[in-house]
């Protein structure tokens, strides 16, 4: 068996006034996450003083903020920077990922089964989706499958589990939400098989705050295509 001794949460915020404390009290409360990393990406709708809030009554927790926004990929390659535990795990700000299921990432790595997990939302319990982001993540899953001569089901999952040296040296690039594409690709060109677990997954409408859109679609494509041929 495989002990983590330490693992860190990294959390990319921004506009996430509405779920921000919650989302922390639910990783506190996992009793797994010896380091927690808070990247505010410019938050402009009160976020920013609710994590000051916060901070004051929890020395523990580290709190990033950007000056302005940068987008997803920028704050969680500044969380990653930060991060010294053994492994290192992305959580949305959202409540749509349970925290509770950091023990299913970890659990293969305990065993030695894998090296790099993800939870996919396909496999396990979920709120039903927009039917065309569920097309579009089979689409570019199917892509990443075709590229890199893998068999994943969900490349584009929030829950993705690494040893935190790892991450740290593949040098990303990403800013927005490319980030998905980009590490998967990376990860893959190193030969590094990715282990999935089952998770469950309640997904949230544009009016609860999601920020995703089509065009974020192509990105993630032509980051596919352009780490696999060009890079």
């Amino acid at each position: 068996m495989r002990k983590i001794s330490k693992l860190s949460v990294v959390i990319p915020v921004y506009n996430e006034t509405n779920t921000i404390e919650q989302i922390i009290q639910k990783v506190k409360a996992v009793k797994l996450s010896s380091e927690i990393i808070v990247v505010d990406d410019g938050s402009t709708d009160g976020t920013k003083q609710k994590l000051k809030k916060v901070q004051k009554t929890d020395k523990k927790l580290k709190i990033i903020f950007h000056k302005r926004n940068q987008g997803k990929g920028m704050a969680i390659r500044t969380g990653i920077k930060t991060a010294s535990g053994d492994y290192t795990v992305i959580q949305d700000a959202d409540l749509e990922y349970d925290p509770e299921d950091f023990h299913k990432l970890i659990k293969p790595i305990s065993e030695k089964k894998g090296e790099v997990v993800y939870g996919s939302r396909f496999t396990g319990e979920h709120r039903n989706m927009f039917f065309w982001h569920l097309m579009a993540n089979k689409f570019l899953t199917l892509v990443t499958n075709i590229l890199y001569n893998t068999t994943l089901s969900d490349m584009e999952t929030c829950y993705k589990l690494f040893p935190t040296k790892l991450i740290q040296s593949l040098k990303l690039k990403c800013r927005g939400f490319e980030f998905d594409p980009e590490v998967t690709a990376r990860v893959l060109k190193r030969k590094i098989r990715i282990y999935e677990v089952p998770i469950s997954y309640a997904g949230r409408e544009y009016d609860e705050g999601k920020k995703i859109t089509w065009t974020d679609g192509f990105i993630a494509l032509y980051t596919l295509l352009r780490y696999r041929l060009f890079d």
